[in-house]
């Protein structure tokens, strides 16, 4: 495994475990060369997903990418981040049991949305804004209110 701070490959593990879902092996792991510590996550693939752009452009799946996005909208939130990694390995697991190698960002977007709404609220929003391409603080508006009113209605729903 490469070094992120040097580049080196002579790296060591130096504790490997389960994540807390048993979904992941997380793995210290220490450079030879600069003496930097770092982790890496080992996980099972069941099959390579290509993603289709709205362009219509097709490009390989990238968890990292889609990790990164949701860190992202997390920013200086107090989320664990063994949930963040569940939510993760679940939106790929959803993903990878479609059935299909070809799946569309938007697929990817909306699963990302849904797990971030019940991690927390506020990077839910941020997310939506920028998967929505808010422009404006009316942008926001609206989608807060269509998200009440979503809300009013799981709640009329679940009172019956």
């Amino acid at each position: 495994m490469r070094c992120p701070y040097c580049g080196n490959d002579d790296t060591q593990v130096k504790d490997s475990r389960p994540t807390e879902d048993s979904g992941a092996i997380r793995r210290r792991r220490i450079c030879n060369a600069c003496g930097g510590r770092f982790t890496t996550f080992e996980r099972v693939q069941l099959r390579d997903l290509t993603v289709v752009k709205k362009s219509g452009r097709k490009v390989p799946f990238d968890r990292e990418k889609l990790s990164r996005s949701v860190f992202t909208a997390l920013r200086k939130r107090s989320v664990d981040p063994e949930r963040v990694e569940r939510m993760l390995s679940g939106i790929v697991r959803q993903l990878e049991s479609l059935g299909d190698v070809e799946i569309t960002s938007d697929q990817i977007g909306d699963y990302a949305m849904e797990g971030l709404k019940g991690l927390d609220d506020v990077a839910f929003v941020r997310f939506a804004s920028v998967y929505k391409n808010f422009s404006a603080a009316d942008d926001f508006r609206s989608f807060l209110s269509e998200l009440a009113h979503s809300d009013e209605r799981d709640i009329q729903v679940d009172d019956d």
